[in-house]
């Protein structure tokens, strides 16, 4: 099916039943002042028309088999089995799924989604993967809950806060570097008048915390939010704005 606008399509290796998407800002309604939710915004948490964003998700579904199982994020290290929560909106970070047909999904403007399937198109999940959600270990223990072989999962990093604009204090250099030393790879020294800056690249702290537990299948990364604001929704460049989803389900 061919979806709308410019969303995403993530590039991987995926199985045939696996399924994912990414959109952007793009191919939907929205009165909000000055553009700040133009046009695809789909949060309700945000200050955006209630009425657009309910416009936006119904027709996001028209895409796909179900309607999502959106999560009330909170930037902690939870990840939700689809199937085993009654909650409506349940609290988590992560989605997780061996259901076909059951959509997970996360909302991010900056942060990044982690896309996981397995090699045999039995398992699932999106990882909404701030600074705070890395550093806390979302990523291993959403990955240990799926109960899969690291060795044959795969991984899609989605479009996220580029390293030319992730700009960290020292706070966020110390918790990554504290428990691996290699990460300082990931910090650029930024010259500041008050205090000491870093440029933080996320996707290769996230590149490092998938090899630091096997996965060696990672694609994707390198996509900038911030700085494409026609196409992506940035709450670092913009304060107030809208927010984008992460998608993945088995057919």
């Amino acid at each position: 099916m061919k979806y709308t606008s410019d969303w995403i399509v993530p590039d991987w290796p995926a199985p045939n039943n696996v399924k994912s998407l990414f959109t952007t800002r793009n191919g939907g309604v929205s009165s909000g002042v000055d553009g700040i939710y133009a046009s695809f915004n789909l949060a309700t948490h945000v200050k955006a028309d209630l009425a657009d964003v309910e416009y936006n998700r119904a027709l996001l579904r028209r895409y796909l088999p179900a309607e999502p199982r959106w999560l009330k994020q909170v930037h902690g290290t939870s990840a939700v089995w689809i199937e085993s929560t009654a909650a409506a909106v349940p609290e988590g970070d992560a989605v997780l799924s061996r259901r076909p047909g059951s959509v997970c999904a996360v909302m991010v403007a900056d942060c990044l989604p982690v896309f996981l399937c397995d090699a045999a198109g039995t398992a699932v999940g999106i990882v909404h993967a701030g600074w705070r959600g890395l550093a806390g270990g979302i990523i291993e223990q959403s990955v240990a809950a799926m109960q899969v072989d690291p060795g044959k999962l795969m991984v899609w990093l989605g479009p996220a806060i580029g390293p030319d604009h992730f700009e960290v204090g020292a706070d966020v250099y110390e918790v990554f570097v504290s428990h691996d030393e290699q990460a300082a790879q990931a910090f650029v020294p930024k010259n500041t008048p008050h205090e000491k800056k870093w440029l933080a690249d996320i996707f290769l702290l996230a590149r490092q915390r998938l090899a630091s537990i096997g996965i060696t299948e990672i694609y994707g990364g390198g996509i900038c939010t911030y700085s494409d604001p026609a196409r992506f929704f940035s709450y670092r460049r913009d304060g107030e704005t809208g927010r984008m989803a992460a998608l993945i389900w088995l057919e």
